[in-house]
């Protein structure tokens, strides 16, 4: 399927306004059963308006920062800035103000825009370091007007409205160098360097123009806002996305919420990571059980084994309704999923598939499609996007490089560091994977994260994980792998199991810590059996303490071991 090519954001957003401009952009809830609607063309006069009103404020070229939860004024906010006005900084909105100060300081912003509540800290932040930070001006995208030296967005939509009224094409006329950095993404808050990942208009054009070429998305489609949206997977993949195919985008109201709001807003297509979607299938299926047809359930999905997804979807439309009845498509991504929910999921009609990438990489690398997709795989390279593995093994396992328009300028002011991952034009992932003879990509795990014995053996923890985690009654788990002697190459796999009491009470009609502790350590045990010996779990920590993660719900590895080293 040929896309529309798009040169620039700004290029996307005038042509897409031609075709959509009277398509809804957004539904918004303001009130039970009571929402606001905005549509494509309306939020275009917006962008228009803020970035006009931005240039006016003096901040033509200026590096701007956004914070804040996912909501249809950081998307504008973010468009206003890129599409003419300067370079937008995304911010993890987790930071703490000791980090926040920090990146305000590398990336030297000069305006951020932000929810009402993080004025204070930011205030705070600003007044601390006056003299030392560019940081200027604070614009709120909650206040209806300005108010003691902050900024409101709305106010500045309806200053910029005036300009242009009066003739002020400054914004409107800007003229977009596609090659230049526009876009400042930190890949870490909390390391001590964090490195800022440097990416183009070209970079994040030739990944929408790739992925909306393979995935059957479209204007009648709705996309749920789930994950933090300064994260490059939630900011492409989903809000760029939805602009570039004049689709619907709702927000999610939280993780808890995510099933109510499939069926509330009839969404019919959501990006999100492993651990949601394996939340979603537990759920069904306790529920299912609790109704008592699972067993039901597990028999007929024999039967349509070999049936096609619209068959299976048509024969669990119980199953699809209790998610709204809509979806079309799961994207998963930003960790590895479990090839067993992923084929669950097919199983029961959901086309659910498997997409790759970096920040890096703007970040869509391969995704799996209606037509290429296969259980345990990440699909197929985008097609602007060439992926090969270097330093293969006997068992045709090597690490994976891409090369691409979508790959990053370099890391921001670190030559090093750009030099380390960047060569000849392919850049070095650090994920581990094979690739099949028809260009099925499948990865084996992150490079760093390789426990190695001393027989050689390379174990991939996100492997042992995933069967962990299947396990009724624990929620996440971290594999490790621990000295046992005082021979420091007599490695011994461990495991630390997040668990959940009341379910495993439940499942196992038990009651003491003991009694708790025997039930997973008997499933842990079965688990034993069916692998190789060297791969055997030796050592089980059990806690109602979620692990350390990013945003994204990756698993921060070297700060969990740390945290277990201390205990």
């Amino acid at each position: 399927m040929c896309e529309m090519e798009i040169t620039d954001l700004k290029d996307m957003l005038q042509k897409t306004n031609d075709l959509y401009a009277e398509k809804t952009a957004y539904k918004i809830r303001i009130e039970k059963e009571k929402y606001i609607t905005f549509t494509h063309n309306e939020v275009r006069n917006m962008v228009d308006a803020l970035g006009t009103a931005l240039i006016n404020l003096g901040l033509k070229g200026k590096r701007i920062a956004v914070i804040g939860e996912n909501r249809y004024e950081w998307e504008i906010s973010y468009l206003s800035i890129v599409c003419g006005t300067g370079i937008v900084v995304p911010l993890d909105k987790s930071l703490t103000e000791s980090e926040l100060k920090r990146l305000i300081q590398k990336s030297e912003v000069e305006a951020i825009f932000c929810s009402h509540k993080y004025i204070e800290t930011l205030e705070k932040i600003k007044n601390s370091e006056e003299g030392k930070l560019k940081l200027k001006h604070l614009i709120s995208m909650d206040l209806e007007e300005n108010s003691n030296g902050i900024f409101s967005q709305k106010e500045l939509i309806k200053v910029g409205k005036k300009l242009i009224e009066n003739g002020d094409r400054s914004f409107i006329d800007a003229k977009i160098n596609p090659e230049e950095m526009s876009i400042m993404l930190f890949t870490s808050g909390t390391t001590s360097q964090p490195k800022i990942v440097a990416l183009s208009h070209r970079n994040i054009c030739s990944n929408l123009m790739d992925i909306g070429s393979i995935l059957d998305i479209n204007s009648d489609d709705t996309l749920l806002s789930v994950l933090p949206i300064h994260h490059v997977f939630e900011c492409t993949v989903g809000f760029l996305l939805a602009y570039y195919k004049g689709a619907t985008t709702v927000f999610c109201d939280g993780i808890r919420h995510i099933t109510e709001n499939l069926k509330e807003y009839n969404v019919t297509v959501m990006a999100c990571v492993p651990a949601i979607y394996e939340g979603i299938f537990k759920n069904i299926k306790n529920k299912l059980a609790k109704e008592g047809k699972l067993e039901e359930l597990l028999n007929i999905e024999e039967k349509y084994k070999n049936k096609t997804m619209e068959e299976r979807k048509n024969a669990f439309k119980e199953i699809h309704d209790m998610l709204g009845g809509k979806i079309k498509l799961f994207i998963s991504g930003a960790a590895a999923l479990d090839s067993k929910i992923e084929e669950e999921y097919r199983l029961l009609g959901f086309n659910l598939v498997q997409g790759y990438g970096l920040t890096e990489t703007s970040p869509v690398v391969a995704v799996g499609t209606n037509k290429y997709n296969r259980i345990g795989s990440i699909g197929k390279a985008v097609p602007s996007v060439q992926a090969k593995l270097i330093d293969i093994n006997n068992e045709g396992m090597g690490e994976l490089v891409v090369k691409g328009p979508s790959i990053m300028m370099g890391y921001f002011e670190n030559p090093e560091a750009t030099n380390e991952v960047l060569q000849d034009g392919w850049f070095k992932t650090g994920d581990l994977a094979k690739i099949d003879d028809e260009g099925y990509i499948f990865i084996c795990g992150r490079k760093k994260s390789v426990i190695v014995l001393k027989n050689g053996k390379n174990i991939f923890p996100e492997e042992i994980e995933n069967l962990v985690n299947r396990i009724e009654g624990i929620t996440e788990s971290f594999v490790f792998g621990k000295q046992m002697s005082n021979d420091e190459n007599d490695i011994k796999i461990n495991v630390k199991a997040v668990i959940n009491k009341e379910r495993i009470k439940e499942a196992y009609k038990v009651e003491t810590e003991e009694e708790i502790y025997k039930a997973i350590t008997n499933k842990i045990k079965s688990i034993n059996k069916f692998m190789p010996q060297y791969k055997a779990i030796r050592g089980i920590i059990l806690t109602e303490e979620p692990l350390i993660k990013t945003t994204t719900n990756k698993i921060k590895r070297q700060e969990n071991l740390d945290a277990i080293n201390r205990a």
